[in-house]
């Protein structure tokens, strides 16, 4: 158990903070699902930049790693190009 005042209000912004980072993660995950269900090109051409901009958001937090997120990024547009 923490000792210091600044312990226990770190411990209490790291639950807040983990609890947002789950969130965002898990939205951009179940958007990249979406998206590579898609199969009309129009719609997927039109949602792309959306789960672009969810990765990149998350990279830009540190909570993925910038070289994940470009892979993740290159893969969907791959994907969508593909359709």
């Amino acid at each position: 158990m923490a000792n210091h005042k600044s312990s226990l209000k770190r411990i209490r912004q790291t639950e807040v903070r983990t609890l947002a980072n789950r969130y965002y993660k898990k939205s951009a995950r179940t958007a990249i699902r979406k998206l590579r269900s898609l199969t009309s090109s129009s719609e997927a051409k039109q949602f792309l930049p959306k789960v672009i901009s969810m990765i990149d958001r998350l990279a830009k937090r540190n909570t993925w790693h910038k070289n994940k997120a470009n892979n993740l990024k290159s893969g969907l547009m791959k994907h969508v190009a593909a359709l």
